[in-house]
């Protein structure tokens, strides 16, 4: 469904002053509440689960949802995550032929 591609920082840089100027930009991003841990995902019309590709996934993550339409607000209460696997998870939903079933979702905890 969804893929996200970011770039993390590199753990070591020959530019030691880039380096500390790219840790130093995240370290405030984060203060800011810029987190590289959203993405966002429509579940599947006509089926009864959503299979989500994200390289931020892995068994212990925590998945949460944010509906963004009415329809999803409708399905909330039917959604959840029934599969977390390192790079994606899946969630299981009523089947139905709602296209905008649309999610904003974040990630947290370890990735692969």
């Amino acid at each position: 469904m969804t893929n996200i591609a970011y770039a993390p920082i590199p753990l070591d840089l020959p530019d030691e002053r880039r380096h500390r100027q790219m840790i130093a930009e995240a370290a405030n991003g984060a203060l800011y509440g810029r987190l590289l841990i959203t993405g966002t995902l429509t579940l599947a019309a006509g089926a009864a689960t959503t299979t989500v590709t994200d390289v931020r996934s892995s068994v212990t993550s925590v998945i949460l949802l944010s509906p963004r339409t009415a329809n999803a607000a409708a399905a909330l209460a039917n959604t959840y995550v029934s599969t977390k696997s390192n790079g994606s998870f899946i969630l299981t939903h009523a089947n139905n032929g709602q296209t905008d079933r649309d999610f904003d979702y974040i990630v947290i905890g370890q990735g692969v």
